[in-house]
């Protein structure tokens, strides 16, 4: 965790940028992004160097060569611990002239100077910071904090990000952290999985898989089989925003991932014949109401589901990614529960009985506050191509653990822990619970003879408390008696004005 000092170093680089006239977080965040990318590659060519000198052998592959650049500067000078002590003045020149050309033309050309994806989103790469000044202070603060070690160098990122959460702008906002822990955590994605989330984002489902992999695998990175899998192969995210691909690429770098496959798609229009039944786990939040070109959307989705509705065709689009046998965790709109279009009903059919549906977590409404109000649930399901829903498991969630205004307090009791608790009992002690308490299981025939409705409340029975009322007659000599008592007051106020 990053301590109270780290955070209020990252609030001072925040306000130095918004004082500075950069008031987007998203831009923000991308301006840090570049920083933090050149101080990565100092620190790593650093570390080649002195390795280098122990063995008496050259360094192979420099990200900053000998000589100057095509402008006749020194790469040397590019380098964030040469240019973090230079003037203001010069080292925002150095910025503008030499950095930001190198990071878009001759980093990106280089076969082996920075091995991960990030530096394939560099082509494209804007210096937008205003002023000498600002770019000065923000050095001088990134210097100063202290980043050793995987894990703060994540929470640093992790905490920049949730800033796009208080922001809210743009319509680039982030899945609460605890509802994407609870999603890995039901998944269970193990070593030598692929993992993909297809609307990425800041790949925030991704980081927590890692992390996930990590903590419960002790051997995952010194087994050179799941090392190099866990660096190279295993993570997966697509977008169509080249910000978000930077910003999403970054947050795995710092989180310990070397070389993701994050990279630009987009995934309703593309066609998905290589990437067909590639990954193992799909962990995703799609979105929900974006703009869809519907001129554009892959002919192969569209055979499965004949609609313009993206959550609709994003599902479809899960079915078709997951290996046989592979586990997906989605979040939907209620309307997809229970929506009554053909396209509604035929892919729930689809998920029901053509696949192994396992379980549907509503979640509160507020979870996405401040955005949106908008309810939402979680579905489970497996990739069988033959069925096997048998039961199907609901949890209606009534605290997340914050309060479901735009303030999203934290509270003293959550529903996840027994969220997780219960999904292990799904096939057990799940299965005799009623369907008053909070979480019960409905079977197959039912949900089929419901036309495939996945609404909680459609199986959900409420207990009615008996309550015992007076009979009519004895509320009506009560309100005789109380109209009596107020005209007889009434009339004693009339001869106290007299």
């Amino acid at each position: 965790m990053i301590t109270g000092e780290i955070k209020s170093q990252v609030d001072k680089v925040w306000n130095t940028f918004w004082s500075g006239g950069i008031s987007n977080p998203l831009e923000v965040i991308e301006q840090i992004t570049y920083l933090l990318f050149l101080k990565r590659l100092d620190e790593n060519q650093t570390r080649a160097e002195k390795q280098a000198n122990i063995l008496g052998e050259p360094i192979e592959n420099a990200v900053f060569p000998e000589g100057v650049d095509p402008q006749g500067r020194p790469y040397s000078d590019l380098r964030w611990s040469n240019f973090k002590d230079f003037g203001q003045i010069e080292m925002f020149t150095v910025f503008q002239q030499n950095i930001f050309p190198f990071l878009r033309t001759e980093l990106t050309k280089q076969s082996n100077g920075e091995d991960s994806t990030y530096s394939h989103h560099m082509k494209d790469a804007q210096f937008k910071i205003p002023n000498a000044g600002v770019l000065k202070q923000v050095v001088d603060v990134i210097d100063s904090i202290n980043m050793e070690g995987r894990d703060t160098k994540g929470d640093l990122y992790e905490y920049m990000l949730s800033k796009l959460a208080s922001a809210g702008t743009n319509g680039q906002f982030r899945t609460p952290r605890h509802i994407i822990d609870l999603m890995v955590a039901m998944t269970a994605p193990q070593p030598l999985e692929a993992i993909c989330d297809p609307a990425a984002g800041t790949c925030g489902f991704l980081v927590q898989a890692g992390e996930y992999l990590r903590k419960n695998n002790s051997n995952l990175l010194t087994n050179d089989e799941t090392s190099k899998f866990f660096h190279h192969e295993q993570f997966h995210g697509f977008d169509f925003d080249s910000t978000m691909l930077r910003i999403g690429s970054m947050n795995m770098l710092l989180h310990g991932v070397e070389n993701p496959d994050v990279s630009y798609r987009d995934s309703l229009a593309d066609l998905h014949s290589v990437e067909e039944e590639k990954y193992n786990v799909i962990l995703a939040n799609p979105p929900f109401a974006g703009s869809l070109d519907y001129e554009n959307v892959s002919k192969e989705l569209l055979n499965v589901v004949k609609t313009k509705k993206t959550e609709l065709l994003f599902l479809a689009l899960f079915i078709k990614l997951l290996k046989p046998g592979g586990r997906a965790a989605v979040i939907v709109p209620d309307g997809v529960l229970f929506g009554s279009t053909g396209a509604h009903k035929s892919l729930r059919k689809t998920l029901v009985e053509g696949h192994k549906l396992d379980a549907v977590v509503k979640l509160p409404s507020g979870v996405f506050k401040p955005y949106a109000g908008v309810s939402t649930a979680i579905l489970f399901f497996t990739k069988t191509n033959s069925g096997g829903t048998d039961n199907v498991w609901f949890y209606d969630v009534k605290s997340d653990g914050f309060s479901l205004d735009d303030k999203r307090t934290p509270l003293a009791s959550s529903d996840l822990e027994d969220v997780f608790s219960r999904w292990n009992q799904r096939t057990t002690a799940e299965l005799e619970r009623a369907r008053t308490e909070q979480s019960f299981c409905v079977p197959l025939s039912e949900i089929v003879a419901n036309d495939y409705d996945l609404s909680l409340n459609r199986y959900k029975e409420i207990e009615y408390e008996e309550v015992e009322h007076a009979a009519p007659e004895e509320i009506l000599a009560a309100l005789d008696q109380l109209e009596t008592e107020i005209t007889e007051g009434m009339n004693e106020l009339r001869e106290l004005l007299k």
